[in-house]
């Protein structure tokens, strides 16, 4: 009887971690790609090797809106979109280091340590508008500056990377 037991114990076991990683699985992007990540192991892989995220995507993701003041806008401005280790989860990419590429080429080393422990997000509105290339998008890296004023500082202005493109995890 424990035989029979167990075995059917194991049965559901595994059917149950068979749709628990299927529900981990990252989906293939229906729209406009509008970010890749790219790392040496990336878990969660959809389109040849890389993680590749459409907005609506993107917007699924838990996040948050802040409003703050930034160098690169006038007054006060709302900023929208998914934290970044939301993303960086959502790809099953590890790491150390982040570089994060806009459309022109521009990189700028991030931390890791910046997307785990700040509430840094890819924001993909600003003011409620989806962003566009003219206007700093599709993506733009907004630190909490309205949550901690010691991150207003080049440092930081530096790494607020906008018409981003692609992430690329270093170990």
């Amino acid at each position: 009887m424990k035989t029979g037991y167990h075995s059917l114990v194991a049965a559901a076991m595994a059917v149950l971690a068979t749709f628990a990683g299927k529900a981990e699985a990252l989906e293939v992007p229906k729209g406009q790609v509008v970010l890749t990540v790219r790392a040496p192991h990336l878990t969660h892989a959809n389109v040849n090797g890389t993680a590749q995220f459409d907005l609506e995507m993107l917007e699924a993701l838990a996040g948050r809106t802040a409003t703050m003041e930034t160098p690169w806008t006038d007054g006060k401005v709302s900023f929208s979109g998914p934290f970044l280790r939301g993303v960086l989860e959502a790809a099953g990419a590890t790491g150390t280091a982040l570089k994060v590429r806009a459309l022109n080429d521009y990189a700028a080393e991030v931390p890791m340590e910046d997307a785990e422990t700040l509430d840094t997000i890819l924001a993909t509105r600003m003011n409620g508008q989806a962003m566009s290339v003219r206007n700093k998008g599709p993506l733009f890296l907004i630190y909490p500056f309205d949550k901690d004023q010691n991150l207003f500082n080049e440092k930081y202005f530096s790494r607020s990377v906008w018409q981003i493109k692609e992430i690329e995890v270093s170990e």
